[in-house]
Protein backbone atom coordinates (compact mmCIF):
# COMPACT_ATOMS: atom_id res chain seq x y z
CA UNK A 1 0.00 0.00 0.00
CA UNK A 2 2.71 2.70 1.12
CA UNK A 3 4.50 2.02 -1.94
CA UNK A 4 1.81 2.00 -4.40
CA UNK A 5 1.14 5.68 -2.69
CA UNK A 6 4.83 6.43 -2.97
CA UNK A 7 4.53 5.85 -6.78
CA UNK A 8 1.60 8.14 -6.95
CA UNK A 9 3.26 10.99 -5.54
CA UNK A 10 5.98 10.62 -7.41
CA UNK A 11 5.43 10.14 -11.08
CA UNK A 12 6.89 12.20 -13.54
CA UNK A 13 5.63 13.46 -17.30
CA UNK A 14 8.13 14.27 -20.19
CA UNK A 15 7.45 15.52 -23.26
CA UNK A 16 8.99 15.91 -27.05
CA UNK A 17 11.92 18.31 -27.31
CA UNK A 18 9.83 19.46 -30.24
CA UNK A 19 13.19 20.47 -31.41
CA UNK A 20 13.33 21.46 -35.69
CA UNK A 21 14.91 18.56 -37.53
CA UNK A 22 17.83 18.55 -40.23
CA UNK A 23 16.61 21.22 -43.01
CA UNK A 24 13.90 22.72 -41.41
CA UNK A 25 15.13 26.09 -40.56
CA UNK A 26 14.86 27.17 -43.73
CA UNK A 27 10.95 27.37 -43.83
CA UNK A 28 11.06 30.95 -42.26
CA UNK A 29 12.80 33.25 -44.41
CA UNK A 30 13.90 35.76 -41.61
CA UNK A 31 15.09 38.25 -43.91
CA UNK A 32 11.22 38.63 -44.16
CA UNK A 33 11.17 42.69 -42.75
CA UNK A 34 7.68 45.24 -42.49
CA UNK A 35 7.00 47.19 -45.18
CA UNK A 36 5.72 50.52 -44.09
CA UNK A 37 2.48 49.84 -46.44
CA UNK A 38 1.98 46.25 -44.42
CA UNK A 39 -1.08 45.89 -43.12
CA UNK A 40 -2.53 44.57 -40.49
CA UNK A 41 1.19 44.23 -39.05
CA UNK A 42 0.60 43.67 -35.08
CA UNK A 43 1.35 45.77 -32.33
CA UNK A 44 3.52 44.30 -29.76
CA UNK A 45 2.21 46.50 -26.87
CA UNK A 46 1.74 45.11 -23.80
CA UNK A 47 4.02 41.66 -24.60
CA UNK A 48 6.10 40.51 -22.28
CA UNK A 49 9.50 41.35 -23.02
CA UNK A 50 11.83 39.79 -20.75
CA UNK A 51 10.76 36.43 -21.61
CA UNK A 52 12.61 34.67 -18.90
CA UNK A 53 9.13 35.27 -17.03
CA UNK A 54 6.94 33.97 -19.09
CA UNK A 55 5.92 30.33 -19.70
CA UNK A 56 6.02 29.07 -15.59
CA UNK A 57 2.84 27.47 -15.86
CA UNK A 58 2.60 23.67 -16.80
CA UNK A 59 3.07 23.07 -20.63
CA UNK A 60 4.46 20.93 -23.51
CA UNK A 61 7.16 24.07 -24.13
CA UNK A 62 7.87 24.75 -20.17
CA UNK A 63 11.93 24.59 -19.29
CA UNK A 64 13.23 24.95 -22.55
CA UNK A 65 15.11 28.35 -22.65
CA UNK A 66 14.04 31.47 -24.76
CA UNK A 67 12.85 28.72 -27.30
CA UNK A 68 10.00 27.66 -25.25
CA UNK A 69 9.40 30.58 -23.26
CA UNK A 70 8.78 32.56 -27.07
CA UNK A 71 6.54 30.14 -28.10
CA UNK A 72 4.88 30.31 -24.77
CA UNK A 73 4.92 34.27 -25.19
CA UNK A 74 3.06 34.24 -28.96
CA UNK A 75 0.62 30.96 -28.42
CA UNK A 76 -0.61 33.20 -25.43
CA UNK A 77 -1.18 36.39 -27.77
CA UNK A 78 -2.80 34.56 -30.50
CA UNK A 79 -5.10 32.29 -27.79
CA UNK A 80 -5.78 35.03 -26.09
CA UNK A 81 -7.32 37.25 -29.36
CA UNK A 82 -4.40 39.81 -28.89
CA UNK A 83 -3.10 38.45 -32.18
CA UNK A 84 -5.83 37.80 -34.70
CA UNK A 85 -6.36 35.59 -37.62
CA UNK A 86 -4.64 36.20 -40.61
CA UNK A 87 -2.56 38.60 -39.10
CA UNK A 88 1.25 38.31 -40.89
CA UNK A 89 3.95 37.63 -37.78
CA UNK A 90 7.19 38.96 -39.26
CA UNK A 91 10.47 36.99 -38.00
CA UNK A 92 12.94 39.88 -38.29
CA UNK A 93 10.16 41.84 -35.90
CA UNK A 94 9.78 39.18 -33.49
CA UNK A 95 12.96 38.97 -32.92
CA UNK A 96 13.58 42.58 -32.26
CA UNK A 97 10.63 43.30 -30.50
CA UNK A 98 11.51 39.76 -27.94
CA UNK A 99 15.86 40.48 -28.50
CA UNK A 100 15.98 37.13 -29.69
CA UNK A 101 18.19 34.99 -32.56
CA UNK A 102 16.61 34.38 -35.88
CA UNK A 103 17.02 30.55 -34.74
CA UNK A 104 14.77 30.84 -31.38
CA UNK A 105 12.34 32.45 -34.02
CA UNK A 106 12.35 29.84 -36.31
CA UNK A 107 11.84 27.53 -33.66
CA UNK A 108 9.14 28.87 -32.06
CA UNK A 109 7.21 29.47 -35.62
CA UNK A 110 7.45 25.65 -36.34
CA UNK A 111 6.53 24.20 -33.19
CA UNK A 112 3.28 27.27 -33.54
CA UNK A 113 2.57 25.55 -36.91
CA UNK A 114 2.82 22.02 -35.69
CA UNK A 115 0.11 23.51 -33.27
CA UNK A 116 -2.08 24.73 -36.09
CA UNK A 117 -1.80 28.04 -34.53
CA UNK A 118 0.22 29.69 -37.86
CA UNK A 119 0.82 29.07 -41.27
CA UNK A 120 3.79 29.82 -43.25
CA UNK A 121 3.31 29.71 -47.16
CA UNK A 122 5.93 31.21 -49.80
CA UNK A 123 5.49 34.83 -50.88
CA UNK A 124 3.02 35.44 -48.06
CA UNK A 125 5.07 34.83 -45.09
CA UNK A 126 3.81 33.76 -42.03
CA UNK A 127 0.02 34.39 -40.79
CA UNK A 128 -2.18 33.38 -38.06
CA UNK A 129 -4.97 30.69 -38.71
CA UNK A 130 -8.47 31.18 -37.84
CA UNK A 131 -9.60 28.80 -34.43
CA UNK A 132 -11.10 26.28 -36.92
CA UNK A 133 -7.73 25.43 -37.05
CA UNK A 134 -5.99 25.12 -34.46
CA UNK A 135 -5.29 21.95 -32.59
CA UNK A 136 -7.31 22.30 -29.55
CA UNK A 137 -6.53 19.23 -27.99
CA UNK A 138 -3.15 20.24 -27.53
CA UNK A 139 -1.72 20.74 -23.84
CA UNK A 140 -0.41 23.72 -24.97
CA UNK A 141 -2.92 25.56 -26.52
CA UNK A 142 -5.81 23.90 -23.35
CA UNK A 143 -3.36 25.81 -21.03
CA UNK A 144 -3.22 29.08 -22.91
CA UNK A 145 -7.12 29.07 -23.06
CA UNK A 146 -7.18 27.94 -19.61
CA UNK A 147 -5.76 31.11 -18.58
CA UNK A 148 -7.49 33.43 -21.03
CA UNK A 149 -11.03 34.72 -22.23
CA UNK A 150 -12.17 31.04 -23.50
CA UNK A 151 -11.53 29.38 -20.10
CA UNK A 152 -15.46 28.99 -19.65
CA UNK A 153 -15.68 27.40 -22.97
CA UNK A 154 -12.67 24.83 -22.88
CA UNK A 155 -13.95 23.67 -19.33
CA UNK A 156 -17.36 22.81 -20.92
CA UNK A 157 -15.66 21.21 -23.78
CA UNK A 158 -13.89 19.28 -22.04
CA UNK A 159 -16.65 18.15 -19.73
CA UNK A 160 -18.55 16.81 -22.73
CA UNK A 161 -15.75 14.82 -24.51
CA UNK A 162 -15.13 13.15 -20.92
CA UNK A 163 -18.87 12.51 -20.49
CA UNK A 164 -19.15 10.87 -24.09
CA UNK A 165 -15.62 9.02 -23.55
CA UNK A 166 -15.20 7.57 -19.93
CA UNK A 167 -18.78 5.66 -19.54
CA UNK A 168 -18.42 4.09 -23.02
CA UNK A 169 -14.98 2.93 -21.42
CA UNK A 170 -16.78 1.45 -18.76
CA UNK A 171 -18.91 -0.83 -20.79
CA UNK A 172 -16.40 -1.55 -22.73
CA UNK A 173 -13.99 -2.69 -19.70
CA UNK A 174 -16.92 -4.60 -17.83
CA UNK A 175 -16.29 -7.39 -21.10
CA UNK A 176 -12.57 -7.46 -21.02
CA UNK A 177 -11.50 -7.74 -17.43
CA UNK A 178 -8.13 -9.45 -16.20
CA UNK A 179 -7.62 -10.34 -12.52
CA UNK A 180 -4.68 -8.28 -12.33
CA UNK A 181 -6.54 -5.16 -13.46
CA UNK A 182 -9.30 -5.75 -10.93
CA UNK A 183 -7.03 -6.02 -8.62
CA UNK A 184 -4.99 -3.10 -9.62
CA UNK A 185 -8.39 -0.90 -9.72
CA UNK A 186 -9.69 -2.08 -6.23
CA UNK A 187 -5.90 -1.22 -5.02
CA UNK A 188 -6.68 2.57 -6.36
CA UNK A 189 -9.89 2.86 -4.69
CA UNK A 190 -8.47 1.84 -1.28
CA UNK A 191 -5.38 4.19 -1.22
CA UNK A 192 -8.34 6.68 -2.58
CA UNK A 193 -10.14 5.85 0.95
CA UNK A 194 -6.98 5.81 3.05
CA UNK A 195 -5.93 9.24 1.57
CA UNK A 196 -9.24 10.53 2.14
CA UNK A 197 -9.18 9.78 5.70
CA UNK A 198 -5.57 11.39 6.12
CA UNK A 199 -7.02 14.34 4.54
CA UNK A 200 -4.44 14.14 1.61
CA UNK A 201 -5.55 14.88 -1.17
CA UNK A 202 -2.60 14.58 -3.48
CA UNK A 203 -2.14 10.84 -2.85
CA UNK A 204 -6.10 10.87 -3.61
CA UNK A 205 -6.03 12.23 -6.91
CA UNK A 206 -2.58 10.22 -7.94
CA UNK A 207 -4.53 7.23 -7.30
CA UNK A 208 -8.03 8.36 -8.96
CA UNK A 209 -5.99 9.51 -11.87
CA UNK A 210 -4.35 6.14 -12.10
CA UNK A 211 -7.63 4.34 -11.60
CA UNK A 212 -9.42 6.19 -14.73
CA UNK A 213 -6.11 5.67 -16.77
CA UNK A 214 -6.64 1.84 -16.05
CA UNK A 215 -9.83 1.14 -16.90
CA UNK A 216 -9.22 3.14 -20.25
CA UNK A 217 -6.52 0.88 -20.96
CA UNK A 218 -8.34 -2.02 -20.07
CA UNK A 219 -11.37 -1.53 -22.36
CA UNK A 220 -9.54 -2.61 -25.19
CA UNK A 221 -10.08 0.16 -27.67
CA UNK A 222 -6.85 1.43 -28.54
CA UNK A 223 -8.25 4.94 -29.98
CA UNK A 224 -10.23 5.24 -26.98
CA UNK A 225 -7.05 4.70 -24.64
CA UNK A 226 -5.67 7.88 -26.98
CA UNK A 227 -8.14 9.88 -26.59
CA UNK A 228 -8.74 9.93 -23.11
CA UNK A 229 -4.60 10.27 -22.22
CA UNK A 230 -4.82 13.46 -24.45
CA UNK A 231 -8.29 14.57 -22.57
CA UNK A 232 -6.46 13.89 -19.32
CA UNK A 233 -3.19 15.59 -19.98
CA UNK A 234 -5.30 18.80 -20.91
CA UNK A 235 -7.41 18.95 -17.52
CA UNK A 236 -3.69 18.45 -15.97
CA UNK A 237 -2.34 22.13 -18.07
CA UNK A 238 -5.46 23.28 -17.56
CA UNK A 239 -5.84 23.53 -13.75
CA UNK A 240 -8.98 21.69 -13.51
CA UNK A 241 -9.49 17.90 -11.92
CA UNK A 242 -7.70 15.13 -13.78
CA UNK A 243 -10.60 12.60 -13.09
CA UNK A 244 -13.70 14.36 -12.52
CA UNK A 245 -13.52 14.42 -8.62
CA UNK A 246 -12.98 18.42 -7.70
CA UNK A 247 -12.14 17.07 -4.23
CA UNK A 248 -12.06 13.80 -2.11
CA UNK A 249 -15.31 12.75 -0.85
CA UNK A 250 -17.50 9.67 -0.21
CA UNK A 251 -20.08 10.25 -2.54
CA UNK A 252 -16.93 9.80 -5.42
CA UNK A 253 -15.30 6.85 -3.38
CA UNK A 254 -18.55 4.95 -3.59
CA UNK A 255 -18.43 5.51 -6.86
CA UNK A 256 -15.70 4.22 -7.79
CA UNK A 257 -16.09 1.27 -5.61
CA UNK A 258 -19.52 1.08 -7.82
CA UNK A 259 -17.67 0.55 -10.91
CA UNK A 260 -15.17 -1.72 -9.67
CA UNK A 261 -17.88 -4.19 -8.70
CA UNK A 262 -19.71 -3.96 -11.84
CA UNK A 263 -16.66 -4.55 -13.18
CA UNK A 264 -15.92 -7.77 -11.53
CA UNK A 265 -19.22 -9.57 -12.35
CA UNK A 266 -18.75 -8.38 -16.22
CA UNK A 267 -22.46 -5.73 -15.66
CA UNK A 268 -21.38 -3.16 -18.40
CA UNK A 269 -24.86 -1.49 -17.86
CA UNK A 270 -24.23 -1.33 -14.15
CA UNK A 271 -20.11 -0.12 -15.03
CA UNK A 272 -21.90 2.89 -17.40
CA UNK A 273 -24.24 4.43 -14.82
CA UNK A 274 -21.83 4.39 -12.06
CA UNK A 275 -19.16 5.92 -14.73
CA UNK A 276 -22.11 8.54 -15.67
CA UNK A 277 -23.13 9.01 -11.80
CA UNK A 278 -19.09 9.74 -10.60
CA UNK A 279 -18.87 12.49 -13.55
CA UNK A 280 -22.02 14.08 -12.32
CA UNK A 281 -20.65 14.51 -8.74
CA UNK A 282 -18.31 16.94 -10.79
CA UNK A 283 -20.65 20.17 -10.57
CA UNK A 284 -18.99 21.34 -14.05
CA UNK A 285 -20.30 18.30 -16.08
CA UNK A 286 -23.74 18.69 -13.95
CA UNK A 287 -24.12 21.89 -15.72
CA UNK A 288 -23.32 20.17 -19.27
CA UNK A 289 -25.88 17.08 -18.76
CA UNK A 290 -28.65 16.02 -16.64
CA UNK A 291 -28.28 13.53 -13.55
CA UNK A 292 -28.77 9.62 -14.38
CA UNK A 293 -32.62 9.06 -13.66
CA UNK A 294 -32.98 6.97 -10.29
CA UNK A 295 -34.83 3.43 -11.43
Amino acid sequence: MSTLAHTMMTAARSADSGLAGPGELDRYPYAEAPSPDRVGTPSWEGAEQELGRVGRRAAGSRGRGLHGQLVQQLGQMIVSGDLGADRPLVPEEIGQRFEVSRTVVRESLRVLEAKGLVSARPNVGTRVRPVSDWNLLDPDIIEWRAFGPQRDDQRRELSELRWTIEPLAARLAAGHGREEVQQRLGDMVEIMGHAMGQGDSLTFSRADAEFHSLLIQVAGNRMLEHLSGIVSAALQVSGGPVTGCERPNDAALAQHSRIVDALASGDGAAAEGAMRQLLTVHPEVERVVPAPREH
